[in-house]
């Protein structure tokens, strides 16, 4: 598939009600050609049946769904030009490689020699080539994922969908399997809507992430907008590790303005914000561990871990119990020892209560 054959998909004030239930609540929300779209959030959230009804699994209860500028509300599934990638893969396990990955055109009536020229044009684009007559328990996790997405190409289809595709994978095959998504979505410039509930593959794969919150978009933006700005408590707490202090803010003249908690004030970014009730957000790597007496906020170390790359503090304070993250450091500092923690107002975010 190529740029000229992707299509961009438009939701237009789309719900999705079961009885009484509203599963997903008046979203909008536009994909463009050749883009990669992460739908994220915690389960329940309503993301993966947003997924579905995209892919025509599950019907539209009102609101308009366009593929390529062309209504498909009321298309079936086969009519929609999609295709999806299950979290469970759905290889048929009596099949080989070569075989699953035919299925879908044999089953539009392609001729057989052009569905096994194209579908050996997909394998080798994937890196699968040689493995064709392997049966699917045969490979490795990251291969069997690799054909699903083969067997979702072969289709060439306008969007491709992925529903959790790496959720079944160690840490360390997600880590190079979604990089190797990310190269093969923009070598090919495909479409893709991706869904996951995992913040750090939302952050590694994405153009942008859509992040939903009890079935309505909480905040969507770029990977960097969501991690730098967050535009609420829960998303600063859901994007990445962050501490959340609720206190007071005071502004005054010229900008200026002083977070205060605890007993404890500093000077902050007020960002347009109105003086009053107010959370302090502060990523752990952006806290800097430093001597008793120097920094802002005084503390006692009360856990240490040691995690190779960096070391991983929980320190008591007036704020409360913050997590710290110190990449410099090699020997970690002692348990109840007196220290200090340090930042710049930029590197904090203040959010309305």
């Amino acid at each position: 598939m190529t740029s000229e054959t992707a299509g961009g998909v438009e939701f237009e004030r789309v719900s999705k009600r079961y009885g009484d239930v509203t599963a997903v609540d008046d979203v909008s929300f536009h994909i463009a050609p050749a883009e990669l779209v992460t739908l994220l959030g915690p389960s329940g959230c309503g993301k993966t049946t947003t997924l579905r009804m995209v892919a025509g699994l599950e019907p539209v209860s009102a609101g308009r769904i366009l593929i390529g500028g062309v209504d498909v509300t009321r298309r079936a599934a086969n009519e929609r030009n999609v295709s999806m990638v299950f979290q469970s893969y759905a290889l048929f396990p009596h099949m080989t490689v070569l075989e699953n990955v035919c299925y879908g055109p044999l089953s539009m009536r392609t001729d057989k020699a052009r569905a096994r020229e194209l579908a050996h044009a997909k394998l080798e684009m994937l890196g699968l080539a040689g493995l064709e007559h392997r049966l699917p328990s045969e490979l490795s996790g990251g291969q069997q994922q690799r054909v699903a997405v083969a067997r979702s190409l072969v289709l060439e289809p306008a969007v491709l969908l992925f529903d959790e595709p790496l959720s079944n994978l160690d840490a360390k095959l997600r880590r190079r399997v979604r990089q190797e998504i990310r190269e093969l979505q923009q070598s090919l410039a495909l479409t893709v809507l991706y869904v996951t509930h995992d913040q750090e593959e939302a952050l590694a794969v994405s153009d942008r992430i859509i992040v939903m919150d009890g079935g309505r978009i909480a905040q969507q933006g770029t990977p960097h907008e969501l991690y730098e700005a967050p535009a609420s408590r829960f998303l600063a707490d859901f994007i990445g590790d962050a501490n959340l202090v609720d206190g007071e803010l005071a502004v005054g003249a010229g900008g200026t303005a002083t977070f205060s908690a605890g007993g404890v004030s500093v000077a902050v970014r007020a960002d347009g914000l109105k003086a009053g009730p107010a959370t302090l957000a502060v990523r752990p790597h952006r806290l800097r561990i430093v001597d008793a007496g120097q920094g802002k906020v005084p503390g006692v170390c009360k856990r240490a871990a040691y995690l190779g790359s960096r070391i991983e503090y929980m320190v008591d304070t007036a704020w409360g119990e913050l997590l710290v993250f110190d990449g410099a450091a090699r020997q970690a500092r002692a348990r109840e020892a007196a220290v200090g923690l340090a930042f710049e107002p930029e590197d904090v975010m203040v959010l309305a209560r």
